[in-house]
Parts: C-alpha cells; sequence; structure tokens
C-alpha cells in the first residue's frame, strides 16, 4: 500500500494543530499557504497599535517543521479543488493529488457588500493589514503636526474602527492610549490628548457576545479612556473624508474596518453548501458534505453545536477542530470505528480595554479589571510559540508598563494611495 498523502490548505492555528497531531503517523503531508509564516492573530491588533514587531507574533512554517521529513511546505495560493480526481490546484499553474484533504484557508474582513469601502478602512487580518494601519496611525499625528487648517487637523486626529467586537474594542483602547500616554511629550504644535477615537456599533451594545454585565464594563472602561461609543449607528458611506452613519457624519481620516467576516472560497471550490459568511456547512465529523475525505476546519467552517449556536470563529476552536479531524484521520488508517461527533469545549471568551483592564467570560466565572488582564496576557504569552517569543512580548508589555513607551512605532512603507489626498 502506498504511502497515504495528506494535504493541508492553510497554516493557521487549525491546520498547524492538525499537522502536529500527525507527527509519527506514517503519513507524507503537504502543508500549502500563501503566506510564509504562521500569525498569532488574537494579538494582531498590538502590531497595528505599534505595541508588538511584526517579529514577535509570525514564526516561517518552514522553520517550525524544518525537523519534519514527513512534511513538506509549499508557498502558494490554491484557486481550485477537482474532488473527482482529488487534485488541488493553485495559482502558479502547480497540482496536488491528495488522499486526503483538509481546508483551514481561514476567512478575511468583510464589507457587506460595499467591497469599495476596503481601501479606505482597511480590516486587521494578516500582517500586512497591521503595518498599513500603523502606518496610517502614525502618518496621521504626523500630518496633523504640519496642517495649519484646523478643521483638517481635526480630521486627522479623529480615529474612527467600525464594529465593537473584540478587535474593534482592542484598537479603540490602545489607540485612545497612545494618544493621551505615549504622544503628548513628542508633538509641539498639536496636542494628542485632544485626539478623538470613535467607535461605531451597529448593534445595541459594545461586544455583543460577552455578557451584558461584561459589555456594560467594557463601555465604561472605554469611556473613561476617552472612546466615543457611537452604538446603535449603521454605516452608510465610508470615503477619505470620513464615515457616513445612520445618526451623521464623522470627519475621519484613519478608518478601520471590524465589523464582519468574509470565509476563503472553499465552498465555491467544492461546490457545496455555504452559510451567508462563506463558511461551508460541514457533517458532524467535519467533512464537507458528500466529500468524506475532505475536511473543513477553522474559519472555514460553519460548525452548529447541541445548542444550536455556532461554534465561534477563535483560536481555541480551530485548534480543537485541527486535533479532532487527526483523530479522525489516525482511526480510519487504524481501521478503527468512527469517532463521536465533534465537541466544542468554550475555553471562555477574552477581550481586553487598553493596557491595564480586560475581560474574561467563562461561563459561570465572569472576570473584569485588573486581574482579568494579568490573566489574558499570561495566556496569551502561554500559546505563543517558542522561548524567544514569549520572552520578547513579555518584555514588550512590561517596558511599556514601565515607561509609558511603545517600542514599534516606525513608519518603514511609503503608501501607494490616498498619502496625497489625506495631505
Amino acid at each position: 500500500m502506498s504511502e497515504q498523502h495528506v494535504v493541508v490548505i492553510g497554516g493557521g492555528f487549525g491546520g498547524l494543530q492538525l499537522v502536529n497531531d500527525l507527527k509519527g503517523a506514517g503519513l507524507r503531508i503537504t502543508l500549502v499557504d500563501r503566506r510564509n509564516h504562521h500569525l498569532f492573530q488574537p494579538l494582531l491588533y498590538q502590531v497595528a497599535t505599534t505595541i508588538l514587531s511584526t517579529s514577535e507574533i509570525a514564526w516561517p512554517i518552514r522553520h517550525l517543521y524544518s525537523d519534519r521529513q514527513d512534511v513538506t511546505t509549499l508557498l502558494g495560493e490554491v484557486v481550485g479543488v477537482d474532488t473527482a480526481v482529488k487534485e488541488v490546484s493553485l495559482r502558479s499553474g502547480m497540482t496536488q493529488r491528495y488522499d486526503t484533504l483538509v481546508l483551514a484557508t481561514g476567512a478575511t474582513h468583510a464589507y457587506f457588500g460595499r467591497d469599495d469601502w476596503e481601501p479606505v478602512a482597511p480590516g486587521l487580518k494578516t500582517l500586512e493589514d497591521a503595518t498599513t494601519i500603523r502606518r496610517r496611525v502614525l502618518l496621521a499625528f504626523e500630518r496633523a503636526e504640519t496642517e495649519a487648517d484646523p478643521a483638517v487637523r481635526d480630521a486627522l486626529l479623529t480615529f474612527t474602527i467600525v464594529g465593537a467586537g473584540p478587535t474593534g474594542v482592542e484598537l479603540a483602547g490602545i489607540i485612545a492610549e497612545l494618544a493621551s500616554k505615549t504622544l503628548p511629550r513628542e508633538f509641539r504644535n498639536i496636542d494628542t490628548g485632544k485626539t478623538r477615537v470613535v467607535l461605531v456599533e451597529a448593534g445595541p451594545r459594545v461586544l455583543p457576545t460577552f455578557a451584558e454585565e461584561l459589555s456594560a464594563y467594557a463601555s465604561k472602561a472605554l469611556t473613561e479612556l476617552g472612546v466615543e461609543l457611537h452604538i446603535g449607528e449603521r454605516v452608510m458611506e465610508c470615503t477619505a473624508e470620513g464615515v457616513e452613519t445612520s445618526e451623521g457624519f464623522i470627519s475621519s481620516r484613519t478608518i478601520v474596518w471590524a465589523a464582519g467576516v468574509q470565509a476563503s472560497p472553499a465552498a465555491k471550490w467544492l461546490d457545496v453548501p455555504a452559510d451567508r459568511a462563506g463558511r461551508v456547512i460541514v457533517e458532524t465529523d467535519l467533512t464537507a458534505p458528500g466529500l468524506p475525505d475532505v475536511f473543513v476546519v477553522g474559519d472555514t467552517a460553519s460548525v452548529i453545536q447541541e445548542s444550536g449556536a455556532p461554534v465561534p470563529g477563535i483560536a481555541p476552536a480551530a485548534k480543537q477542530q485541527g486535533a479532532y479531524v487527526a483523530k479522525v484521520i489516525l482511526a480510519r488508517l487504524a481501521g478503527k470505528p468512527a469517532l463521536p461527533p465533534f465537541r466544542y469545549r468554550h475555553q471562555g471568551s477574552l477581550a481586553t480595554i487598553g493596557q491595564s483592564a480586560a475581560i474574561i467570560d467563562f461561563g459561570r466565572i465572569k472576570l473584569k479589571g485588573w486581574i482579568a488582564w494579568w490573566i489574558w496576557g499570561i495566556a496569551h504569552i502561554y500559546f505563543l510559540i517558542g522561548t524567544r517569543s514569549r520572552f520578547a512580548v513579555a518584555w514588550s508589555w512590561l517596558w511599556i508598563y514601565l515607561s509609558g513607551q511603545h517600542s514599534a512605532r516606525l513608519i518603514t512603507q511609503k503608501e501607494t494611495m490616498r498619502d496625497d489626498d489625506r495631505k
């Protein structure tokens, strides 16, 4: 019998967990990703807000598996899957035959049919997104310093975040603290303490997936940081001049989109049903409908719990799904009976508000404030890959806590769009 070939598309949490758990199984594994690094997305917002550098939350995939002769890593972008012949097509023209295929291709930000907003309101899913946002935030302060027109200066010092989920709340809190605590002594012509940070949310409250008491605490903490909460307002238009909401116009030259996600085109590749966000509606064993040799995990999969609620698109869920699929594959190889359906074990929801407060929802146990922030920090450091990264992140946080200075405030790339428009 020839060696079984498992092709894994996506080097995120789900894909890596699967590959890790298949170690020593006697399989030939090919891991394909369109980027050469694994990204620790929960801390991506800290790269966007000048706290961490890119190398502290990302690691080359090839290096992670340099000692695994059973794993071949390919840099490439999938453009199609032929399930009839079990073949994956890459944009380069290369193809990969598979015995078992695992799609862990993640998701990107969704603009609800207004993709034309993306150039002026970037989302936050990749390192490129984070460095783009960081550059725009820092350039806004630099341009305000030399701007003579008060109206334009005020617009430059207004930062609008659309969407009050964890990403939006975390971004708003850190930008507010950056303006009020880190930058005031460094500028001469502007008062960065007068910066406006506006958080727009169409729903009735911030952090809608958390318990109401924690949501209320987050709202209070954000308000104390100076963040303006525009709750119950729908975004009607995003332009280089600002954001038009259902309640009026916000003159703002820096907009960040944190309002929704859209899955990769995996459902189209497989020609199977998908939910409204494009996620594949998988079977209870995480296989695609009618395709027992194709698994879908992470943000690409729509998984419904016994309670009827969807499994959240967070890192622990993706890791659990990757581990489950590895067990299914190993059971099949060993000729064992099918495993019970996948069951998601919720380990809690976490979000930070600035650099000294957080909320944690463990279900029955709910924490907020300083103690929650410490638990949040310890948990994130624990899940980072490698001692070097854990030490680097811990040191960066300690330095900011002691000095109030963010260490990753470099403008390293020239913006190709909107530079002239924003002067």
